[in-house]
């Protein structure tokens, strides 16, 4: 029927092609991979466009410093679902797709906002590391990491850096959210791990201060 493609024998030497074995198990992985490529392209994307309007001052630094931090947490997350043998480095994929994204591709190089800078006292240092905690204990929580020795020092760092932040109320949710949970994971053993009402609940409590901080972040 089709040139390079022999007929299979059948009624009238037609070619009975079955789509079900073509499809197989191969669909659904070029599926995913392409899903996980679609993210990182957008990821990349939004960064640049953060970093325009940053530039036009669209933004507060502040509010600034929250987002691209959050975005950098999820670049990271988005690379490590399509690094491979076809991708082996965000230049690469960039060529690849044809996405031209200088701003970004400065702030990924650098792994920090614009606005930061190496002092550990820097505010908007405070502010990348408290947006970078919360999300990343929030990660290990919904990918069902649970022990409390891989939770505890995450927790115990987000609570240590929030107290740096003079800006930040005394009266601050977050800080009373976190410190109830350092208190429950510090009558745990190291190999204790926290039971499902109590990662639905933590979770719950978290997103509510990472909102509250970011609620701060925009008054």
């Amino acid at each position: 029927m089709f040139h390079g493609i022999p007929a299979t024998p059948g009624v009238g030497g037609e070619c009975s092609l079955n789509w079900e074995e073509v499809k197989g198990p191969r669909l659904p992985l070029l599926q995913g991979l392409y899903d996980n490529m679609a993210e990182l392209f957008a990821v990349v994307k939004t960064m640049q466009a953060l970093e325009k309007a940053y530039i036009k001052d669209c933004v507060t630094p502040n509010e600034y410093t929250a987002a691209c931090s959050r975005l950098l947490v999820q670049y990271k997350a988005a690379f490590r679902q399509v690094q491979g043998s076809e991708i082996s480095s965000i230049d690469e994929f960039c060529r690849k797709f044809r996405l031209d994204c200088p701003l970004a591709m400065e702030r990924i190089k650098e792994d920090r906002p614009i606005t930061i800078k190496d002092d550990k006292g820097n505010l908007n240092r405070c502010i990348a590391d408290v947006v970078s905690l919360f999300i990343t204990v929030m990660d290990k929580l919904r990918l069902e990491i649970r022990a409390m020795d891989e939770i505890q020092p995450d927790l115990r760092e987000l609570m240590e850096t929030m107290h740096r932040m003079s800006h930040l109320p005394p009266d601050f949710e977050g800080r009373q959210t976190v410190s109830q949970w350092l208190q429950t994971l510090s009558g745990m053993s190291a190999s204790d791990e926290l039971d499902d009402s109590q990662v639905r609940q933590m979770l719950f409590d978290l997103e509510s201060a990472y909102n509250a901080f970011n609620r701060f972040l925009h008054s």
